[in-house]
């Protein structure tokens, strides 16, 4: 298949406002995609890359070639020269790939080269988002969506999925299992204003765990092989050594668990989110940084226990699997309750200890990987927001020189963000001097006077006092005095907060 046929398909997409237009469009070239193509064109369709990153940021995409009149660049030719910019390195390797680049865009058309500069810099926001193509995935297969879903819970990669069934069908898809040492896409919490609330979401009675401000992990072991993955399936085994450990020292052999780490000061009380994550992150010195800031490990569900996959099994059987696997000490801290009263103390309790608030969970509710399900509901002592930076603005006064003023956006389920507001409180002179350097980093373009657009890569937590109805800004609604939290690095912008979850906190 040409690329040109991808890029008309991806055009149409976005011109395509209904939801089962896209389908029918993304569906009718999945129809016709050939084997060895099938997991290129269902990424480059959602946005992605099969090599995921490659090294090419938009600096080198400045001063493109010449385009070529008449489009003959297949998917394989464009995948395959795209993995041998990846591969390349050491000495020399920056001139090396820009000489790559110039190759694979001599061989394009204009139209395509728009199409690819778009993808290679993160900008390809047509619409295509998950649930759109698996539905598409569903219509040009024959499988039901509900299989293509669940192999996608199993699997973590919608193009591999999405092969498979264009190929196999249902029974293909109905082939992925848990397989442990390969990541699957972690449960998520959707909110609650507080513990009333969420019990009732969830209904009584409910189990309350302590929501630990620390990074989340998810641990495999076979054998005596551990690997442990963090929310966005990345591999982080060997910046984990105690984690890895302790899923050593534990009498089953055959685990896959989710959970916690965090870095505790002596007494108990958390440290701050940015210590943890910058000791998770940290690749050298472990020996050093292990006595500096050692991790505790915390294990709140059972994914697998001794060959037995529980994802399905009710939430209370999961736990009863967990606590036969792991000690005590080992667990988040819980309790199961329909009383609103003892919920509200024990939610006391934990943010007292420095803690972030509760996890509220429904005792039947199954493992629903990848997705916000009504199953777990967090609850926290204030609004809090994962918000997606789309562009900051230099500052005045003690700030000059430096990128201060945040523009702040939410997730449009239906492709790209919508702009909230802006906010430059609780920045300290730390995190200005270090987002000023990762935002030129972002940069979506040359820079102007006063603001740089940032490309959406970026997620921040931000602690509002409620949302208000205003005409400034395209969604209709304005962010109550925002201030910055802390910067999210384990979370990807298509893991922010939606529009409609805004909405919802509207006066």
């Amino acid at each position: 298949m040409l690329l040109i046929d991808v890029v008309r398909v991806s055009e149409a997409v976005t011109r395509t406002a209904a939801r089962l237009g896209k389908v029918a469009h993304l569906a009718e070239l999945l129809g016709r995609v050939g084997p060895d193509e099938a997991v290129i064109a269902i990424a480059y369709l959602s946005g992605d890359l099969p090599q995921r990153q490659i090294g090419v940021g938009w600096r080198s995409l400045q001063d493109l070639p010449q385009p070529k009149l008449a489009a003959t660049a297949t998917l394989t030719d464009v995948n395959d020269l795209l993995t041998r910019i990846k591969a390349v390195s050491g000495q020399g390797s920056q001139a090396a790939r820009k000489a790559l680049v110039g190759e694979l865009f001599a061989a394009l058309t204009s139209q395509e080269q728009a199409f690819l500069a778009r993808l290679l810099g993160g900008e390809l926001r047509q619409g295509a988002l998950d649930g759109v193509m698996i539905e598409a995935v569903a219509k040009a297969s024959g499988a039901p969506s509900a299989d293509v879903r669940k192999a996608l819970t199993l699997r973590g990669w919608l193009p591999a999925v999405g092969a498979a069934a264009l190929s196999g069908g249902v029974a293909s898809l109905r082939a992925f299992k848990l397989e442990v040492g390969r990541a699957v896409a972690p449960m998520l919490a959707g909110s609650a204003p507080n513990v009333a609330a969420a019990l009732e979401k969830a209904g009584a009675p409910a189990a309350l765990e302590w929501k630990l401000d620390g990074i989340r992990v998810q641990a495999h072991r076979s054998g005596d092989e551990v690997k442990v993955f963090t929310r966005t399936l990345d591999e982080i085994t060997a910046q984990v050594p105690e984690l890895a450990e302790a899923v050593l020292a534990l009498p089953a052999t055959d685990l896959v668990l989710d959970g916690e780490v965090i870095a505790l000061r002596p007494d108990g009380r958390p440290e701050p989110f940015q210590v943890t994550a910058s000791r998770v992150s940290s690749k050298l010195d472990l020996e050093r940084l292990r006595a500096d800031t050692p991790l505790s490990v915390f294990f709140f569900d059972a994914l697998r226990v001794e060959g037995a996959d529980l994802l399905d099994l009710p939430y209370a059987e999961r736990q009863a699997a967990l606590a036969g696997a792991v000690p005590a000490e080992l667990l988040t801290p819980r309790l199961v309750t329909s009383e609103v009263a003892e919920a509200e103390a024990f939610f006391t309790t934990v943010v007292k200890a420095g803690h972030e608030g509760l996890v509220v969970k429904s005792l039947t509710s199954p493992y629903a990987a990848g997705r916000r399900g009504a199953g777990w509901i967090k609850v926290k002592p204030r609004h809090t927001l994962d918000l997606v930076v789309l562009a900051a603005e230099w500052g005045h006064g003690r700030r000059e020189g430096k990128l201060s003023n945040l523009h702040l956006g939410a997730r449009d389920p239906d492709g790209g963000f919508v702009m909230l507001g802006k906010t430059f409180k609780g920045l300290t002179d730390e995190l200005l001097a270090w987002q000023t350097e990762r935002f030129l980093e972002l940069a979506a373009g040359p820079t102007d006077e006063w603001t740089v657009t940032l490309r959406p890569e970026l997620v921040v937590e931000i602690a509002i006092d409620g949302v208000q109805r205003s005409p400034r800004y395209a969604g209709g609604m304005a962010l109550r005095f925002a201030r910055v939290l802390r910067y999210r690095p384990d979370k990807r912008a298509e893991e922010a907060d939606t529009v409609e979850t805004v909405r919802s906190l509207m006066l």
